[in-house]
């Protein structure tokens, strides 16, 4: 059975107009420290192992925090313009993305404050297969560039609020799901 994208477009569309009340998701997403730098992530059913590489200090046992933001970035910029390329009649094939992220490691380690310790800068390439013309492709890019949503979390501000609490981390997994 084939997925019918534009049909999940419009019919999304259409019912959020209708009830723009239904509108809001909450996503949640659980991490606990393991090991040295070696976090584990519960997103839903799936546990994601997070680590840092060996040259800095951790295990490599799996990608880091910011090689997943830049794993994020490109997955949802696919999963757009696959949405997108359906909702607006455009032929496409297949989409990949290649993603370098530029980071000052004298921002994370304190070396240099006027240094921030996130990305400096991020370079993405969007490869596209598809046999469309140039302008239908830039209409595309347009609204996918408007519309994803990890595209717009880097690049707007974002509020973000973390608190601190004092508590036992065992069994972090079994009291997560009860809240």
């Amino acid at each position: 059975m084939t997925v019918q994208f534009k049909d999940i477009y419009e019919n999304t569309q259409a019912g959020l107009q209708q009830t723009p009340e239904n509108a809001s998701a909450v996503f949640t997403v659980q991490t606990r420290q393991i090991e040295g730098f070696r976090s584990e992530a519960s997103v839903r059913q799936f546990n994601v192992t997070v680590d840092e590489p060996e040259a800095l200090g951790g295990k490599d046992t799996g990608p880091s925090p910011v090689e997943l933001l830049l794993a994020a970035l490109g997955s949802c910029q696919e999963i757009t313009y696959r949405l997108y390329a359906d909702a607006l009649g455009v032929p496409l094939n297949g989409v990949s993305v290649r993603l370098t992220g530029n980071l000052d490691l004298r921002g994370f380690f304190a070396v240099d404050p006027a240094v921030r310790p996130g990305y400096q800068s991020i370079e993405a390439t969007v490869v596209l297969d598809s046999p469309a013309s140039d302008e239908d492709l830039a209409r595309l890019k347009e609204s996918v560039d408007r519309h994803c949503p990890v595209l717009d979390i880097l690049a707007s501000a974002t509020p973000v609020s973390l608190s601190l609490e004092r508590g036992n981390t065992a069994g972090w997994q079994d009291t997560w799901s009860a809240a």
